[in-house]
């Protein structure tokens, strides 16, 4: 079982650095043989995988004359049980959460095909709940763009305006609850995939703790920085759909003191006395739009009229932030999800190694990666081997700081409050519509700032809170242009209460 020949042996070698003579490679290949082999019984043994409850089918493609906004990757009817906190809400699924039968695609041609053979933790819980799975939702290739426009099935539309972006890589969720198609929708939060679309869709979404909700089962990016959490229509919907899904799962390796708790019943609760930060350093950067600014600013004041204490707060290291994360998500996204097949290794946990292979098609034609895909892939290789891994590991050490900074901050105040994206939803380019897309966009706004906006402004406030993990929630606060502004409410560590309860005041002067 375990012979191979010295020429598999040396063309393995050779692909570590590790050169050898012949005589050396006589000499070494029967130890490796040995080695491999005695890992190769594992053959005879099942995998250990969670088992499977509630009957499904695939489900299927809608056409655009369904579908006009190309939300949805599939749409199924998928049922739980039959009572629960949930029992009668469709909730729609990003397409990067394993559902056992149904296809995953992430956005990517070459994953085109993958059928998962498990649900992930989220998922069971949702059914468990009674809720009733309505589809998975399309979400950028890879997730790697803030914007709407780069699956490979073509853009998802803005539900306020066709043409527009619907904010990345959560697309398709936020846009189906704005549309009114599900109650609720789960979307994943690397750098903001839940909070942009969210916000420029005009919905509620909630990253919540860093390993509050389990990630099992979920397509990754990079370990430190995946996030999982609701998408809804309202507040009271969001903190009953985290209740749902938030707690350990025993396979999370995250989740070692993880402290979920009742968020629903803090909808509604005064907001005299509570205090609120306003960031400073959230404002006045050179991308933002100071109309989507103003407007937050007025549902700030909005806060403080009903007894809320508003003031500003300053955290500078915040402005750093967006490097922090650029050396983290480049790097370590490369190392786990492009070269580590999206399991990567030295880690506990639920390893699916049928995903692990799906993904390692990319490999096979790397040119139809979309641009900011390979962008992002070659430069987060001159940092992982021309500096050797130094901007990673000194950006872990400074998330570490950063964290501590803002938890100052968050001893003074509540909540810190800012706009979730700097500047509204926009138009798509002529060649994203086609379905082929710049890697750097510099597309201007008529109004608001006349600097040109690079793809990543979009997460210049929001990425800064996946490297500390603290929960961030974007709420609607109005619109600029007849399109959404969203005001982004951070609170302290497992202090998700702090956010719903403000954010349910801020909801329901709206209404």
């Amino acid at each position: 079982m375990g012979d191979m020949s010295d020429v598999t042996i040396g063309a393995s070698a050779e692909r570590i650095g590790i050169r050898m003579g012949a005589r050396t490679l006589e000499r070494m290949a029967p130890g490796v043989s040995a080695l491999v082999g005695a890992v190769r019984v594992l053959d005879h043994v099942a995998d250990h995988l969670p088992l499977v409850r509630y009957e499904r089918t695939p489900g299927y493609r809608p056409d655009l004359e369904e579908d006009p906004l190309h939300a949805w990757y599939r749409k199924t009817s998928i049922r739980g049980s039959a009572t629960g906190p949930l029992a009668g809400r469709r909730v729609a699924l990003k397409d990067t959460v394993c559902v056992a039968g149904v296809p995953l695609m992430n956005g990517a041609s070459y994953l085109e095909g993958y059928v998962p053979e498990v649900d992930a933790t989220i998922v069971a819980r949702l059914l468990d709940a009674g809720a009733e799975i309505a589809g998975k939702t399309n979400c950028e290739y890879l997730c790697f763009s803030g914007e709407s426009d780069t699956n490979a099935t073509g853009p998802t539309h803005n539900p306020h305006r066709h043409g527009y972006s619907a904010g990345g890589s959560s697309s398709g969720s936020a846009a189906v609850v704005a549309a009114g198609e599900v109650d609720m929708a789960i979307g994943g939060d690397q750098g903001g995939s839940i909070r942009i679309p969210a916000a420029w869709c005009g919905v509620y979404g909630m990253k919540p703790t860093w390993g509050l909700v389990p990630y099992t089962g979920i397509f990754p990016v990079e370990q430190t920085l995946d996030h999982v959490g609701p998408i809804t229509a309202t507040v009271r919907d969001n903190a009953l759909l985290l209740e749902v899904i938030a707690g350990p799962d025993g396979l999370d390796p995250r989740q070692s003191h993880v402290d979920p708790g009742s968020y629903a019943d803090a909808v509604g609760d005064s907001v005299r006395g509570a205090r609120v930060g306003v960031l400073e350093e959230g404002f006045g950067l050179p991308c933002a739009d100071h109309r989507v600014e103003e407007t937050v600013r007025a549902a700030l004041g909005v806060l403080e009229k009903r007894g809320a204490v508003v003031r500003p707060v300053s955290v500078p290291m915040h402005r750093l932030a967006g490097a922090i994360w650029t050396a983290i998500v480049l790097h370590g996204g490369l190392e786990m999800m492009m070269l580590g097949n999206g399991m990567g290794t030295n880690w506990k946990g639920l390893h699916l190694d049928s995903l692990s292979r799906h993904q390692a098609a990319w490999r096979r034609n790397p040119e139809e990666l979309p641009e900011p895909v390979r962008i992002s892939m070659i430069a987060g290789e001159i940092l992982r081997t021309t500096f050797g891994g130094r901007y990673y590991h000194k950006a872990q050490n400074l998330a570490r700081q950063l964290g501590a900074a803002y938890d100052d901050a968050l001893e003074e105040v509540d909540v810190l409050a800012l706009p979730t994206v700097p500047f509204g939803p926009r138009p798509f380019t002529a060649e994203a519509r086609g379905g082929v897309r710049e890697g750097v966009d510099e597309r201007r706004t008529s109004e608001g700032s006349d600097a040109p906006r690079l793809e990543t402004d979009q997460t210049v406030n929001t990425a800064p809170f996946n490297c500390t993990g603290h929960p961030a929630m974007s709420v609607p606060c109005g619109t600029v242009d007849g399109l959404p502004v969203g005001v982004m409410l951070v609170g302290g560590m497992y202090r998700e209460r702090d956010v719903y309860r403000l954010a349910g005041a801020l909801e329901e002067a709206r209404e």
